[in-house]
């Protein structure tokens, strides 16, 4: 003969079954609820490792055919002047020159006793970085040549930012990280495992106006740590 179980008694178990269940459910998502959202700032010092410097310089003539010929002797001047201080040949781009017929010009307030006025510019692109900071302080060498440099700017530039990214990675989630732990420490709880990290993005800025050539990266690094009892 079977022994049947009451359904009232299977009833009350399930019952209390599920409200083990809920409350165990409960109390896991409570603690998965329980965060603490912080930020983590890396900052490096670095070298510039690539150069983009302009050079530009102007003539007067009344012979179009003469001033041309002047033009590219200066630019052969300038080249070798370049070329015998560190930069590569194949560094150094001349771009056409500009010139303008002052007589033509009705419009013009320009009284100069000269017809034509060129203006002529080159830039350089190169990883040589000392050695164009070393060169800017040496232009006033071409006035020697006969040769006056009306521009002389450097834009300087840092493309080694993939070889850093993991260690500036590393160090903002560190930072992350303690300021999570100070905030677990003051709250009573314990710091768990990271939930959620995204990171931000990279800037590449000179560290001041006097020296273009250092360069500051940053980055943010945004992190969700859960807290713990």
């Amino acid at each position: 003969m079977k022994t049947r179980i009451p359904e009232s008694i299977i009833l009350a178990i399930a019952i209390v079954v599920f409200g083990i269940l809920v409350y165990f459910g409960i109390d896991k998502a409570s603690d998965r609820g329980r965060v603490v959202h912080v930020r983590g700032l890396a900052e490096m010092e670095v070298p510039a490792d690539k150069v983009f410097w302009n050079i530009s310089y102007g003539l007067l003539g009344n012979d179009m055919k003469e001033l041309f010929k002047e033009i590219a002797k200066n630019n052969n001047t300038i080249k070798q002047f370049l070329v015998d201080n560190g930069i590569p040949a194949n560094e150094i781009t001349f771009n056409v020159p500009s010139i303008n017929d002052n007589e033509a010009n009705t419009y013009s307030s320009n009284h100069s006793r000269f017809r034509y006025s060129s203006h002529s510019n080159l830039t350089i692109a190169t990883d040589k970085v000392d050695a164009v900071r070393n060169l800017q302080q040496k232009m006033v060498n071409l006035i020697d040549m006969g040769i006056v440099i009306n521009n002389n700017y450097a834009s300087y530039e840092f493309t080694g930012l993939n070889n850093i990214k993991p260690q500036m990675i590393e160090n903002a989630t560190k930072n992350a990280r303690a300021a999570a732990e100070k905030f677990a420490k003051d709250s009573e709880s314990k710091l768990g495992k990271i939930r959620n990290a995204s990171q931000g993005v990279f800037s590449i800025d000179y560290r001041d106006e006097n020296t273009p050539h250092i360069k500051k990266v940053r980055v943010v690094t945004t992190v969700d740590f859960a807290l713990e009892d």
